[in-house]
């Protein structure tokens, strides 16, 4: 009971000197002696200077598909037949489309695809709904030779390093010289990367793999 009057007697006390005109010039000197860029009242600095989780960057996430010359799309207007064929990027990046005639492509994203394809449709169909779907990329391969199951290309329809490729190639003959082979990247002639497979698979070198781009080979002899 006796606490419950104190409180009282408190909330009466700050009642008056919130009226009391020396006390608001005591508020307006208080504020201005407190650092510029401080929260009168705000939360506790300890608490708002926890640091906040980074945000992944954006070099490490994976990058969307775009559209290349030889990669072969679907494109489907809804309920419009005629307006839905499916075509292969030529190699001066268009396609060509009924009622539409050419359109660039290469370097486009499919969903961007759908935009200009939407755009190009408003005077011809009511309200069209477009759908692009990628069916075959040959624009982003990789490609792997010597002492493999399955040389040859693959598609790189998404994150790709070494061992992936080697999987998907059915993995090394008993012939392979493993730690000899060699990565040549896309654009870097006469360069090459050593990949060491032995050294690659103990699960404490796996920070060596390698991720692939678009045009690199894989040798193993």
């Amino acid at each position: 009971m006796s606490r419950r009057l104190g409180i009282i007697g408190i909330a009466i006390i700050l009642a008056a000197l919130c009226g009391n005109p020396q006390f608001a010039g005591a508020q307006r000197t208080l504020a201005a002696n407190v650092p510029q860029g401080t929260e009168v009242g705000g939360p506790n600095p300890a608490v708002s200077n926890v640091a906040t989780p980074p945000l992944p960057s954006e070099s490490k996430m994976a990058l969307p598909y775009v559209v290349g010359s030889g990669d072969v799309l679907s494109i489907s207007v809804w309920k419009e037949k005629e307006l839905s064929p499916t075509v292969t990027v030529r190699p001066d990046g268009n396609i060509s489309i009924p009622l539409i005639g050419e359109l660039t492509v290469v370097g486009l994203t499919p969903v961007q695809i759908e935009d200009l394809l939407q755009q190009r449709l408003e005077s011809i169909v009511v309200h069209p709904r477009v759908t692009v779907t990628a069916v075959e990329i040959h624009s982003r391969m990789v490609y792997i030779t010597g002492e493999v199951a399955r040389p040859g290309a693959y598609p790189l329809n998404g994150p790709l390093d070494v061992l992936q490729l080697i999987a998907q190639a059915g993995g090394l003959t008993e012939f392979a010289s493993r730690k000899k082979i060699r990565i040549l990247p896309a654009g870097n002639r006469g360069q090459s990367i050593a990949f060491d497979y032995n050294k690659v698979i103990r699960s404490s070198e796996l920070g060596h793999n390698f991720p692939l781009t678009p045009g690199d080979t894989v040798v193993v002899p």
